[in-house]
């Protein structure tokens, strides 16, 4: 997993790279301009922040989340080095917004709101994933935001619960997707069974034309 976020407005010239979920106990490091924060439990390495990135990358520009390239990771990791860390950045270009569709709808036992949904998202892959929209129901395609997506708000999409049940992504509104003209309420956005294939990454701007 690799999630690379530049917001220069509110944090200044600072690079964050996240690689794992957040951990409520952790180690921070700081050597030269670079923090590295790594797990107590087992010292996997959760993220970097460059403090200085213009520095590193004089060429980055963006807002909100950024696509690092492979030549990009590489000068990171070579600035990671350098300062003495053993640890270093992989590439992660899987897609996170993708195509699914939802093959099971069951309440949610604890819950009077949720259902637990089975979801294939590629060929055989399919995903528990617990859903709060009032219109789900199964055989309908929908966006699916795989563990590891950033939200347009900057929410990020982790593994978890909900009310004891275990849930891998996130099925989405048109609103939560920041699409052009959706609807400013709760509900999953019902893909046309032609808009594309299961699996496949979702195109924003298509699903602009939906609305």
């Amino acid at each position: 997993m690799l999630i690379a976020s530049y917001n220069q407005a509110a944090l200044g010239d600072v690079l964050v790279v996240i690689a794992a979920a957040d951990e409520a106990e952790q180690t921070t490091t700081k050597r030269d301009d670079i923090v590295e924060i790594v797990a107590q439990s087992d010292g996997h390495l959760i993220g970097f922040n460059f403090l200085k990135i213009k520095t590193i990358l004089p060429t980055l520009s963006g807002n909100g989340k950024i696509e690092l390239s492979d030549d990009q990771i590489g000068i990171l990791n070579e600035a990671i080095k350098t300062a003495g860390f053993s640890t270093k950045l992989v590439a992660d270009y899987d897609a996170k917004f993708v195509i699914g569709y939802v093959e099971t709808v069951e309440k949610h036992p604890k819950s009077d709101h949720l259902h637990i949904t089975t979801t294939l998202v590629d060929g055989e892959h399919e995903l528990q994933i617990v859903s709060g929209s009032p219109n789900i129901k199964d055989h309908i395609k929908v966006v699916v935001a795989k563990v590891g997506a950033m939200m347009p708000s900057g929410q990020i999409i982790w593994p978890g619960q909900l009310r004891g049940v275990s849930s891998n992504g996130m099925i989405c509104s048109g609103r939560e997707l920041k699409l052009k003209n959706a609807p400013e309420k709760p509900g999953a956005l019902i893909l046309p069974d032609d808009f594309q294939a299961i699996g496949q990454p979702f195109d924003f701007a298509k699903g602009n034309l939906l609305f």
